[in-house]
C-alpha cells in the first residue's frame, strides 16, 4: 500500500526513466528480502507453537537471522562494485540498499514475536510509524525541500538536484532504522540461546517456504529486471520499466481485495478442517471470492481511465495502460490460486506449494525472455498472466487428486468468463465509452443478482 500511496507523488516529480530505476531497485529489494528471511519467520511460528521451551525457539531464530544477515551484508559491501555492474545500479544506491536490507532483516523475528505473543496494538503502531515516516520524508524531500533551500542555509546544504533516487532510499533507510530502534526492547529481553538441533529442524521446515517465496517474487518483480536488460538499444529500457510499473499499480485494487480475503479466510480454513464436510463450505467460499473479484475486475477496467488520472499523474506513463486488464486478470488468478491452495495446507502437503510456484516462476522467466524483445512490457504482462493461470490449473488438478472439493465449476466459469470477456472487449474495443462500459457492468451485476438471489436475501436478513 505504501508504494501505491507514493505513486501519484513519484509520477508527478520523477521522469519516466527515473521512476523506472526506482522500480528496478525495489524489484531487487523484494528478491533479497525473501533471501535474508529464508522462511525463518514461518518456521518461527511453527516451532514457537510446537516447542515447550519458547525461549530456545526465539533465541535460535534471532541468532540465525542476525548471523546470516550480517554475513550477507558484509559480503555485499565488499563486492558492491561488482554488484553495481551486475545490476546496473549506481554504487551509492547499492550502499543504501544494503543498509535497508540489513535493518529490515533485523526486525523479522521481533515482529514475528509480537504476533506470536498476541501484541497487535504494538505491532500496528510500529508498522504504521514506519509508513508515516517514509511518506512524510518523501513529501518533505520532493515537495518542501527545494523551496526551503531558498530561504535557509541548512536546507540549502542538503538539497541536491537530480537526487530523487537517493531521497527515496534515504526515506526508506530512516523509516527502517526507526523501526529497529523501536524494536530494541525485544533484543534486551530475550535469552540468546542457540540450539543446533532445533536450528536444523527449522531450516528444513523453512527451505520450501524460501523456494516458494523466491518463485512468487520472481513472478511479481523479476519482469522489471528482465525488461531493463532484455530490450534493445532502440528504446530506453528504464522508460519502459517506469511506464510498466506505474500502470501495474492499478492492479492493486484486486491485490488488496485478494490479500484481505485470504488473511480473513485462512483461519476459517484451518479451524473448520476437522468439521463435518468442510469441503462444501470451501467450495462456496471460492464462489463468493469469484463473484466479488469479477465485479472488481470489471469495475476497475471500466473506470481505469479515470483512475489513471488520480493515481498516475503524468501522461508520459500512460502509454503502458494496455497492460491493465491483463495484470488485473493475473492478480485475480493469484487470488483464486490462494483459495484453491487450501488443500495442500490442510493436508500438510506444503511442498506442492513450492512445486507449483517454481513452475510459475519458470513460465515467467521463459516467456519474459522470449516476448520482451518482441513486444516489450506487453510480454511481461502476458507472462505474469500465464504464470498465475497455470498455477490455478495445477492447484486445482492436484487438489482434486489429494483433497477433492466440490467446486461449482459451471457457476464459477460463468462469472469468470463473463467478467473477463466484458473487460477485454470493453478495454480493447470500446475504451472510454462509458455508456457501453457501465451497461456491461450493470448486466454483470444483474447476472450475479439473479444467480445468487437466495444467498443475497439470506445475507440481507442477517
Amino acid at each position: 500500500m505504501l508504494s501505491f500511496l507514493l505513486t501519484p507523488l513519484y509520477t508527478t516529480v520523477m521522469a519516466v526513466g527515473v521512476y523506472g530505476k526506482v522500480s528496478i531497485i525495489f524489484s531487487w529489494f523484494a528478491i533479497f528480502n525473501v533471501i535474508l528471511a529464508y522462511g525463518m519467520e514461518t518456521a518461527f511460528f511453527r516451532f514457537f507453537n510446537k516447542e515447550e521451551n519458547k525461549n530456545k525457539v526465539v533465541g535460535t531464530a534471532t541468532l540465525s537471522i542476525i548471523f546470516t544477515s550480517a554475513l550477507i551484508c558484509i559480503l555485499a559491501f565488499l563486492f558492491k562494485n561488482q554488484i553495481s555492474q551486475t545490476t546496473d545500479i549506481e554504487v551509492e544506491h547499492i550502499s543504501f540498499v544494503i543498509w535497508i536490507l540489513l535493518l529490515d532483516a533485523l526486525v523479522i523475528i521481533p515482529f514475528a514475536w509480537l504476533r506470536a505473543n498476541a501484541k497487535p496494538v504494538k505491532y500496528a503502531i510500529i508498522k504504521i510509524t514506519n509508513v508515516a515516516i517514509n511518506i512524510g520524508l518523501n513529501l518533505f524531500f520532493f515537495l518542501l525541500l527545494e523551496n526551503l533551500s531558498k530561504h535557509s542555509g541548512f536546507f540549502e546544504s542538503i538539497y541536491k538536484t537530480d537526487f530523487e533516487i537517493s531521497y527515496v532510499l534515504i526515506a526508506n533507510a530512516v523509516a527502517s532504522a526507526t523501526t529497529l530502534v523501536l524494536m530494541l526492547t525485544f533484543y534486551s529481553k530475550i535469552k540468546y540461546v542457540f540450539d543446533t538441533k532445533l536450528w536444523r529442524q527449522m531450516i528444513r521446515y523453512a527451505i520450501p517456504v524460501l523456494v516458494a517465496g523466491l518463485a512468487y517474487t520472481t513472478i511479481e518483480t523479476f519482469n522489471r529486471i528482465l525488461l531493463d536488460s532484455s530490450l534493445s538499444t532502440a528504446v530506453n529500457p528504464e522508460d519502459e520499466v517506469g511506464m510498466f510499473s506505474a500502470c501495474y499499480k492499478l492492479a492493486l485494487f484486486m491485490t488488496l481485495f485478494a490479500t484481505a480475503f485470504r488473511l480473513g479466510i485462512e483461519p476459517y480454513f484451518f479451524s473448520h478442517a476437522k468439521s463435518e464436510n468442510p469441503q462444501k463450505n470451501y467450495a462456496r467460499i471460492l464462489e463468493y471470492f469469484v463473484v466479488f473479484g469479477s465485479g472488481i475486475l470489471l469495475t476497475v477496467v471500466v473506470f481505469s481511465d479515470v483512475l489513471k488520472v488520480i493515481i498516475i499523474r503524468d501522461k508520459d506513463f500512460w502509454e503502458a495502460m494496455w497492460i491493465v486488464p491483463i495484470i488485473l486478470i493475473a492478480s485475480f488468478c493469484l487470488g483464486i490460486y490462494h483459495n484453491l491452495s487450501v488443500w495442500y495446507k490442510i493436508t500438510d502437503r506444503t511442498k506442492f506449494g513450492a512445486y507449483i510456484s517454481v513452475v510459475g516462476a519458470i513460465i515467467t522467466l521463459v516467456l519474459n525472455v522470449w516476448l520482451i524483445p518482441i513486444i516489450s512490457y506487453k510480454g511481461s504482462a502476458i507472462a505474469t498472466l500465464a504464470a498465475y493461470g497455470t498455477m490455478v490449473l495445477l492447484s486445482y488438478y492436484f487438489g482434486k487428486k489429494y483433497y477433492p472439493i466440490p467446486y461449482n465449476l459451471k457457476k464459477i466459469g460463468m462469472y469468470l468468463t463473463t467478467s473477463i470477456l466484458f473487460s477485454l472487449i470493453y478495454f480493447y474495443q470500446f475504451r472510454a465509452n462509458y455508456f457501453i462500459g457501465i451497461t456491461m457492468l450493470i448486466v454483470f451485476l444483474g447476472l450475479v443478482y439473479f444467480s445468487e438471489q437466495k444467498a443475497i436475501k439470506q445475507l440481507l436478513k442477517k
